[in-house]
Order: structure tokens, then C-alpha cells, then sequence
């Protein structure tokens, strides 16, 4: 039987469920770039997305404050005010994105907020709600800058060394435009104090298809694959005549790029079968326009390549494979690999006291999630390898990710939302 406990409590997660669909949908409104929405780090559309959270906590009673770089922190009381939980996750979108990736972890936790508020409970420990930039490497090409500007280890050399992909201006002029400290943050300033973080929290939606085939509306993340990435790759050969020029005088770089990726497929499947948690993908790969014809032979192909993995020992075996294939490819067709800059992350474990305390919670709510790791890079990963007790919760989403067709149901948000409050509920013994 329900009781009047039962019923305030349903009131209250009503509550946040309907702030969420309003900031999802003035969100969607505010950002979009049809098909879908486009909120490009450190531009209008991101910073739309803070102003709209910021109005969302002054209403709730929270204090909305950013750091150096930008990233914007929501704190709402809790009854120990020196200690505090992060829920949040970052709020720029890739070109033509959806209107969830990212966005869903901030509104939860605003939502969360609001529950809480509904239900007259103070939360052990501050909670505040984080807003983080710049996730999206395609706007800068590097991983994580949001939250590692938010914990003061982002490399100095990058405030200069990236910049943004549609405008050319390096990050540091971004964060200047927009009147943040490049500077401080070149000094590792931050505002998180991690002895007095007691965890970091990200919803995300998934960026898969799992939960969808599983039928189960939320997954508890175990475990952040790392990658590496050569994101200028290239084969360079020699232009010839298509007609004129034989196939064994050919020093053709699209075939040498072809029998590149192929053996790196074989190379996938044979380490899938040994046991090995890896995904290879060449993302881009084409000729120079301004040099290319259906008539000439090929003589350059460029390649994108992103291998991640849970293991940083099986990344670092088929970096150095990749290396030698490609080196291989290249004398056997006599033409020349440039792998170019490496970049990429590290993998990261989800703290397994955290996620103890997230399974209590979904019992609690009556949720039955599903335990699993992440494909996807998120910022939780540099939460956890700065040694931040941090956990995720996807929620299913139908259609992928990075598209204007991103489905996530409210209903889905709905249990996140039931089993995040949970969590937030749990006395400080708890959290240990």
C-alpha cells in the first residue's frame, strides 16, 4: 500500500521531472541548428546552456559560480558544508548533435535538486551541480578540457597549442573573449578541493546501443576505455595518369591506406577473440579535393584513427602494431606513412565503493540496472584518474549518439532521477 510518505515522494521526483523536460525543451529551442542542436565549446550555444542552468539553480536557491576557465559550479546546502558531491557532466554538443548528450547529467542533477528541495531533506553533503565546457574534442582537439581545467591539470601548452576548429583561435583566447583567466589556469588553478570531495557523479546518456537491447533503462558504469588517436594521418604517394601508368610502377596511396585498414580490422579480430577489450575505427579517411580525379591515381590519403581500450597495456600493443603495419604498408607500396601528433586518454576505473552505494540506491528506488563498462571517453575518466571517488549512470537512449536523433525517453530519466535521489539521500556514514 502507498502511504503519505509514498506520495511526497512522488510528488517531489514529479518535480524534477518537470523542470527537466522544461530545460530540455527551452534547452533544444535555444541551441538549435537543424537537423539538430549545435553548442560549440567556449560559443553561443554552450554559453546559452550555463545562462539557462544558472536561472535554473537561482531558482532553487543555489549559487552559481565559475572558475577560471569557465566551467560553472551550482552548489545547493547541505548539512555538512565543508565536504561536497559533484553531479554534472559537460553542455557543448558536436555540429548538428542532439540536445542530450552532455545536457542530461546537468539537468538530472538540477533535477535532483529540485526533488530535494521538494521533500524538505538536506543532503548530507553539498551538492553541487557541475557544468562543465569543452568535452567535445572536435571543436578542440583535446581530450577532456572542461574537467581537467575544473581540477587544475589541463597541460599548460594546450591553452595555446589547440584552437577551436571552425574559428582558428587558440583556447586561451576563447576563454578570453569571454572574460574567463587563461592564465590561472595555466597556474592549475581550481575551485574543487579534492580532500573535500567526497565523490564526482556523471548521468550520461548512452552512447550505444546496449541498454536498447538489454530492454533496461539504466546501466551503473564500471569502468572508461582509454584511446589513442592520430587524428593527421596520411599515406603519400606519387600522382599518375589512371590509364597510363602500371599497376606495378603505381605508388598509389589509396590502395596502400585500403590494405592498411583491413589489416588493422584483422588485427581487431584477432585480439577480440584472444580475450581483448579493443574498438578500432578509421572515422575519416579521403584524397585531397584540390588534387584528386576519377582519372588520376592517388597519390595521398588521408586517414583519422581512434583505437580505444579498457587495458592501457593492450592500447600500448596495438599503438606499436599499428606502427609497424603501417610502416609495412608503406615500403611494400613504396610510398610514405605520417602518422602525425598522438593524442588520446586513459582508461579509468569507477570507484567500486561508489558503485556499491548506486546499486543500494536503484534497490531502494525499485530500479534494476545493469552493470557495464563505457566505450565512449567521458569526464568522469579524469575524475577517477585524479583519484576522485566517481561514478556513472547511463541512461538508454535509442539512435546513437552525436546525431540530431538522439531518443532518449523522459521515463528512463525518470528512474535516473528516482535512483540519484536515492544516493543524495544516504547518510555521511554511508559515503564513507
Amino acid at each position: 500500500m502507498h502511504g503519505a510518505a509514498d506520495d511526497r515522494r512522488a510528488e517531489a521526483l514529479a518535480d524534477g521531472s518537470r523542470l527537466a523536460a522544461r530545460l530540455f525543451d527551452a534547452l533544444a529551442g535555444g541551441t538549435a541548428d537543424p537537423p539538430g542542436v549545435t553548442r560549440a565549446a567556449y560559443g553561443a550555444g554552450e554559453c546559452a546552456a550555463f545562462a539557462l542552468m544558472a536561472e535554473a539553480a537561482g531558482d532553487l536557491g543555489g549559487d552559481p559560480v565559475f572558475d577560471p576557465a569557465g566551467n560553472q559550479f551550482l552548489t545547493f546546502r547541505g548539512a555538512d558544508r565543508g565536504r561536497t558531491v559533484y553531479v554534472g557532466s559537460h553542455l557543448d554538443s558536436v555540429p548538428h548533435g542532439g540536445n542530450f548528450d552532455g545536457a542530461a547529467g546537468v539537468i538530472l542533477g538540477l533535477a535532483a535538486a529540485a526533488a530535494l528541495t521538494r521533500l524538505g531533506t538536506v543532503p548530507a553533503f553539498d551538492l553541487c551541480v557541475l557544468c562543465l565546457r569543452a568535452e567535445e574534442s572536435c571543436w578542440f582537439p583535446h581530450s577532456y578540457i572542461g574537467s581537467k581545467t575544473a581540477l587544475g591539470c589541463l597541460p599548460p601548452d594546450v591553452l595555446d597549442a589547440v584552437v577551436r576548429s571552425d574559428t582558428g583561435r587558440s583556447l586561451a583566447g576563447h576563454m578570453r573573449d569571454l572574460g574567463f583567466d587563461p592564465e590561472a589556469v595555466r597556474r592549475g588553478a581550481s575551485r574543487i578541493d579534492r580532500a573535500r570531495t567526497v565523490a564526482y557523479l556523471e548521468p550520461h546518456i548512452e552512447q550505444g546501443p546496449v541498454l536498447v537491447a538489454e530492454g533496461r533503462p539504466l546501466g551503473l558504469v564500471t569502468g572508461i576505455r582509454g584511446s589513442f588517436r592520430f587524428r593527421e594521418a596520411a599515406f603519400h604517394g606519387a600522382y599518375a595518369h589512371s590509364g597510363a601508368t602500371p599497376r606495378t610502377l603505381r605508388r598509389d596511396a589509396v590502395v596502400a591506406a585500403s590494405e592498411f585498414v583491413m589489416a588493422m580490422q584483422a588485427l581487431w579480430e584477432r585480439m577480440e577473440r584472444d580475450g581483448h577489450d579493443l574498438a578500432v575505427t578509421f572515422g575519416m579517411i579521403g584524397t585531397d579535393p584540390a588534387q584528386h580525379s576519377f582519372s588520376k591515381v592517388a597519390g595521398e590519403a588521408r586517414l583519422c584513427i581512434d583505437v580505444r581500450s579498457q587495458s592501457e597495456a593492450t592500447l600500448e600493443e596495438v599503438r606499436r602494431r599499428l606502427v609497424e603495419t603501417g610502416l609495412d604498408v608503406a615500403a611494400r607500396r613504396d610510398v610514405r606513412l605520417e602518422l602525425g601528433p598522438l593524442g588520446g586518454s586513459t582508461p579509468a576505473v569507477m570507484a567500486p565503493r561508489l558503485l556499491a552505494q548506486m546499486r543500494a540506491a536503484a534497490a531502494t528506488a525499485g530500479i534494476a540496472p545493469i552493470e557495464m563498462a563505457s566505450g565512449a571517453g567521458h569526464d568522469a575518466a579524469t575524475f577517477a584518474n585524479a583519484g576522485v571517488p566517481t561514478g556513472m549512470l547511463f541512461i538508454r537512449n535509442r539512435n546513437g549518439s552525436h546525431n540530431p536523433d538522439e531518443a532518449m525517453d523522459m521515463g528512463d530519466f525518470d528512474a535516473a532521477l528516482a535512483l540519484v535521489v536515492a544516493l543524495l539521500e544516504q547518510p555521511a556514514e554511508h559515503w564513507g
